[in-house]
């Protein structure tokens, strides 16, 4: 948690600066094939010109800075269609949407839950599963996505 707090405060004025939305990072560390994934957002979308743009204006602030000890590899994209949610203001403004949701440890006998978002309460995201309310603390969130509704008019 700490490494990825600590990328997210480097790249995002580096996002920012460029005029996208930093949306989020995901880093894993797997030894020698580690992964750096940066999400980036813009109100008319991001194509690939745009990946590459910020892909390597991060590239220069990662070697300048060197945060990751170890060879990783770097993606920069869209969060797409079942954009992965990050911060209570994102959650927040996908309420009523369907999202897949992994907590870190077993929240009443599970860690994952699939329902419609329904709510933020403090600190909480609210998932209903087949008619059951689940407040989730976000710090035990480990990943959460949207579902797309390809029927939506």
């Amino acid at each position: 948690m700490a490494k990825v707090d600590e990328l997210k405060v480097l790249l995002d004025p580096v996002v920012t600066g460029l005029g996208y939305v930093f949306w989020g990072v995901e880093y894993a560390s797997q030894g020698k094939h580690s992964t750096l994934r940066v999400f980036i957002d813009h109100e008319d979308g991001i194509n690939v010109d745009q990946c590459a743009e910020v892909s390597h204006q991060i590239s220069a602030v990662m070697d300048v800075e060197d945060p990751i000890a170890q060879n990783y590899t770097l993606e920069v994209s869209s969060p797409g269609m079942d954009r992965p949610l990050f911060t209570l203001e994102q959650y927040a403004a996908y309420i009523g949407e369907w999202v897949n949701v992994r907590l870190r440890a077993p929240f009443e006998g599970r860690r994952k839950f699939k329902g419609v978002l329904t709510a933020i309460e403090d600190q909480d995201v609210c998932v209903t599963v087949d008619g059951t309310d689940y407040l989730l603390p976000i710090e035990s969130i480990e990943k959460a996505n949207l579902i797309p509704n390809f029927d939506k008019k």
